[in-house]
C-alpha cells in the first residue's frame, strides 16, 4: 500500500481540495518511516517542501485509527507567531477528523487552556517557555494530559540546538515522559540542518529509540540573488569607473528623498508598489531602519508602507504586521528580525532585503525560504553599509569586513552546501540551575538523592559531574535559593522564590530589565532601561517623548514626537562559525568574481583586494602598521577568537611588552610591542607547547557571566561552564599551532 492509500480519508481529502497533483518526495518519505517503524524521525528539506504536513497526515491517521485517551501529540515551536501560524492549518486539517487543535502560549485566553485541562485530547501546540510552566503550574495533571502521548513534533529543530534553549527543550521532553509515563516518538522538522547524524543523535536523547533521517533528493533551486555597497556618505565605491558587475535589477518608479542614506534609499526605492521583508541584525537597528522609511515616506508625500516585527514590540504590532503580510491584496514591507526568520507562512512575498550580512549560514537560508514560494524562485538582495574609511585610516578599518561576510556566507553554501553544525559540548550550568529550580518547584520538596536522580540524569547534562552538582546545591542552601527543611529534604527558599514566581523564569534566554512603554491605552512594547522623563525613544518604527515613568511597575508613559532617535533594547552578540572566516580571508586572495555583486560591491571589492595584495594582510597573520604598531588577522571563528584574545593577553602579554590590545571581534586584534615580528611568533610558539589549562584564560578576579541564570551560581562553577564549555582552546591551540613565522 502507497503512502496516499495509507492516509486517513479526511487527509485524503484535504489534499484533493488543495489540488495536489501527487505527494512531495519528503510527505512520501515522512509517512513510511512514520507508518512502518516505530523510530524517530528527523525531516530535512527546504523551506515550504511541505514538511508540517508530512509530518501530520500519518500521525493524524494513526489517531484517526486509535485515538488517544489524552493529548496524543504535542508540537514544540521556538516562536508564538509560528504557533499561531500552524494552529490555522491543522484546524483546516482536523476540523472534519473532530480532533481538536490546541495551542498554549502567554497570548491565548486562559478560558481556551482551560478547556484543554478539562478534556485533554488531539494535538497541542506549544512553546517551550509554556511548556516549562505547564511542567511547573499544572504537574500533578501530567498524566491526565499526556499518559497516552504518542508523538512530539520539534519545529525549527537547528534553532534549538546551539544554545541552552534546545537543552531546556530536551530536559522538558524527557522529564514529560518520565512524569507522564508515555514514551512518545519524535519527529524533528528543519530546513537547514548542518550535520543531520549529530541532530538526529540529539533528536533521539534518552529515548532508546533511534532516527530514521530519509535522504530527499532536493531539485535546483532557483535563486535571484544581489548584493550591494554603500557608503553611508561620500563617494560611492563604483563612481566614476568602469565595473564588471551584475545590472541594476528593475529600475526605481520613484526615488528616495534628497539627501537620503543611500543605503536606506535604495531599499526605498526597490520595495515601491511590492510585498517585502527588510532583515536586519538587532532590534535598534531594526527601529531606527523603520523610522528612517518611515520619514522618507513623509518627505515624499507618500503613504505609510512599513511595518514593523521585533520581540520587543507588543502583541498587537506584531500581529498587525504578520496580518498584512498575509493579506494577498496589500502592499506593505516589513522590517523585521529573527522573528520572522523561522516558517510563518505569510503569503505571496516577492522579495527579501538583507541589511549588512547575517550572522550564519543557517540565518541566510531561513531569510532567504521566506520568499520564492509557490513556485517562484526566493530572491534576497543584500544591502552593506560601511562607513567610507578615512584617509589616514589604519590598515584594518579600510577592509570592508561586513561585505566578504556576506559573500563567504553564500559561497561556502553554493561550493559545499555546508551549514553550521550543532553545538552539543557545553558545560550547561545556567540551565542546571534551570532545571534544579524548575524539578524543585513542580515537586515540592525532594531528598538530595532524589533531585540529582531527576536532574542529574537528564541526558542534556552528560558532561556535568556528580561533584560540581554537589557544588551547586552546598551553593544554593547558603545563597537561600534552596532550603532544607527538618527531615532533610530540599525545597525552594526565598531568594530562590524571588526568581521561580517570575514569569521570565520560563525562560532560559537572556533577557534585560524591561520596561513596558504605553502612550494612552496603547502598548507599544518594551525598552531597556528608559531615558529620563522629557527625552526621545524609539519604539515600533516611530519616536515618542517620554512624559513619565513608573519604576516601581517598570511602566513608561509617552507621547509621539517627529524627529530621529536611537533605540537601545539590550546587546546582540554574533556567533560567526571558523568555516566563515577562512572563506573570508579566501575572497580577498582569490580573483573569483561573483555574479550577484551590483555596481557599488563588485568595486569595493576591487579596492579591498588591492589593499590586502599590497599591504599582504590575507596572506600574512601578522602585519606591521607602522612604528611599534601591529595588527593580528587570526581568521578563526567567535569563541577561538575570544580564547586567543584571552591567550595573547595572560601569556604573551607580558614576554612581547604588549600594548594597547584592541580587539574587534571576530576579524582582527591590533596593539603596539616592543618585539619585532620573528619575536612574536617564536614566544607564541613556545607557550601554546606547553601545558594550557583553559581554567588559565579566566582574568584574575573575573566571573565571566554568559548565560542567564549564571549570577545564581557558584563562581568555581561559572568559570569552568565559560572556560570548557565557551571558550573554543582546542581550536584555538590548533589554529596557533598551525602559524609559521611570517605566513600563515
Amino acid at each position: 500500500m502507497n503512502v496516499f492509500d495509507r492516509y486517513a480519508p479526511f487527509v485524503q481529502d484535504f489534499i484533493y481540495r488543495n489540488n495536489w497533483e501527487s505527494l512531495r518526495a519528503i510527505q512520501a518519505a515522512a509517512g513510511d518511516a512514520i507508518f512502518n517503524t516505530g523510530e524517530n524521525v528527523l525531516l530535512c528539506a527546504s523551506t515550504a517542501s511541505g514538511k508540517t504536513e508530512a509530518a501530520f497526515f500519518p500521525i493524524l491517521t494513526l489517531f484517526k485509527e486509535d485515538m488517544p485517551s489524552t493529548v496524543g501529540a504535542i508540537y514544540i515551536a521556538p516562536l508564538k507567531a509560528l504557533i499561531n501560524d500552524q494552529f490555522l492549518r491543522l484546524n483546516e486539517l482536523c476540523e472534519e477528523a473532530d480532533i481538536p487543535v490546541w495551542h498554549w502560549h502567554g497570548d491565548v485566553a486562559q478560558s481556551h487552556k482551560e478547556k484543554l485541562m478539562k478534556r485533554p485530547s488531539g494535538v497541542l501546540q506549544i512553546t517551550p517557555e509554556s511548556l516549562e510552566a505547564m511542567m511547573i503550574r499544572r504537574h500533578a495533571a501530567l498524566p491526565k494530559l499526556f499518559g497516552d502521548l504518542r508523538f512530539i513534533v520539534i519545529d525549527e529543530v537547528h534553532s534549538l540546538m546551539r544554545g541552552d534553549r534546545g537543552g531546556q527543550t530536551l530536559c522538558l521532553i524527557e522529564r514529560l515522559c518520565r512524569d507522564s509515563g508515555a514514551s512518545p516518538r519524535r519527529i524533528g522538522l528543519s530546513a537547514t540542518i548542518g550535520d543531520p547524524e549529530a541532530a538526529g543523535k540529539f533528536l533521539a536523547a534518552g529515548t532508546g529509540r533511534g532516527t530514521i533521517i530519509p535522504k530527499i533528493e532536493s531539485k535546483g533551486m532557483r535563486w535571484r540573488l544581489s548584493m550591494e555597497h554603500f557608503y553611508v556618505s561620500d563617494t560611492q565605491a563604483a563612481e566614476g569607473k568602469a565595473v564588471k558587475a551584475l545590472d541594476v535589477l528593475e529600475r526605481p518608479t520613484d526615488e528616495a528623498p534628497e539627501n537620503a542614506d543611500p543605503a536606506f534609499g535604495y531599499v526605498f526605492e526597490h520595495t515601491r508598489g511590492k510585498k517585502c521583508l527588510i532583515f536586519v541584525n538587532s532590534r535598534e537597528e531594526c527601529e531606527a531602519v523603520t523610522t528612517t522609511l518611515r520619514s522618507y515616506c513623509e518627505a515624499k508625500h507618500e503613504p505609510d508602507r512599513f511595518l514593523i516585527h521585533h520581540g520587543n514590540l507588543s502583541t498587537a504590532f506584531r500581529s498587525t504586521a504578520e496580518a498584512a503580510m498575509k493579506d494577498e491584496d496589500v502592499c506593505m514591507t516589513t522590517v523585521t528580525t529573527s522573528t520572522l526568520e523561522l516558517g510563518i507562512d505569510i503569503g505571496r512575498l516577492e522579495r527579501a532585503f538583507q541589511i549588512d550580512a547575517p550572522f550564519t549560514v543557517s540565518s541566510f537560508l531561513q531569510r532567504m525560504g521566506r520568499t520564492g514560494r509557490r513556485g517562484q524562485p526566493s530572491e534576497m538582495w543584500f544591502v552593506m553599509r560601511e562607513d567610507a574609511p578615512e584617509p589616514r585610516a589604519m590598515l584594518p578599518s579600510t577592509i570592508p569586513w561586513k561585505l566578504m561576510q556576506g559573500i563567504a556566507l553564500i559561497q561556502v553554501y553554493l561550493e559545499e552546501r555546508w551549514v553550521e553544525p550543532p553545538k552539543l559540548d557545553r558545560l550547561p550550568f545556567s540551565l542546571l540551575y534551570h532545571q534544579t529550580m524548575s524539578v524543585l518547584s513542580a515537586s515540592g520538596s525532594l531528598t538530595p538523592k532524589q533531585l540529582a536522580m531527576r536532574v542529574l540524569t537528564l541526558r542534556y547534562f552528560h558532561r556535568i559531574t556528580q561533584e560540581d552538582y554537589k557544588v551547586l546545591l552546598r551553593h544554593l542552601i547558603e545563597t537561600g535559593h534552596i532550603e532544607r527543611t527538618d527531615d532533610g529534604e530540599l525545597m525552594v527558599g526565598l531568594s530562590g522564590e524571588r526568581v521561580t514566581n517570575s514569569y521570565k523564569f520560563f525562560a532560559v534566554f537572556q533577557e534585560n530589565i524591561e520596561y513596558t512603554v504605553r502612550c494612552g491605552s496603547q502598548e507599544l512594547g518594551t525598552i531597556v532601561m528608559p531615558p529620563p522623563r522629557g527625552e526621545k525613544i524609539a519604539i515600533a518604527g516611530q519616536v515618542w517623548i517620554v512624559t513619565d515613568i513608573d519604576t516601581r511597575r517598570r511602566l513608561v508613559y509617552c507621547e509621539p514626537v517627529k524627529g530621529k532617535v536611537p533605540a537601545y533594547f539590550g546587546e546582540c552578540p554574533g556567533d560567526i562559525n571558523t568555516k566563515i572566516l577562512r572563506r573570508m580571508r579566501q575572497v580577498l586572495l582569490e580573483e573569483k568574481q561573483y555574479p550577484y555583486l551590483m555596481k557599488n560591491a563588485a568595486a569595493r571589492l576591487a579596492q579591498a583586494r588591492m589593499t590586502a595584495k599590497a599591504s599582504h594582510a590575507a596572506e600574512r597573520t601578522l602585519i606591521n602598521l607602522g612604528g611599534n604598531m601591529w595588527c593580528l588577522f587570526p581568521w578563526v571563528g567567535t569563541y577561538a577568537f575570544f580564547a586567543l584574545e584571552r591567550f595573547l593577553k595572560i601569556r604573551c602579554k607580558e614576554r612581547l611588552v604588549m600594548r594597547g590590545i584592541d580587539a574587534v571581534r571576530p576579524y582582527y586584534i591590533q596593539f603596539t610591542m616592543n618585539a619585532g615580528e620573528e619575536e612574536f611568533f617564536s614566544v607564541l610558539a613556545e607557550e601554546i607547547a606547553k601545558p594550557l589549562d583553559p581554567m588559565e584564560l579566566i582574568y584574575p578576579g573575573e566571573t565571566p557571566l554568559f548565560e542567564k541564570y549564571d549570577e545564581y551560581l557558584p563562581p568555581e562553577l561559572v568559570k569552568k561552564g565559560f572556560a570548557y564549555g565557551i571558550l573554543a582552546v582546542d581550536e584555538m591551540k590548533s589554529v596557533v599551532k598551525s602559524w609559521n613565522y611570517g605566513t600563515k
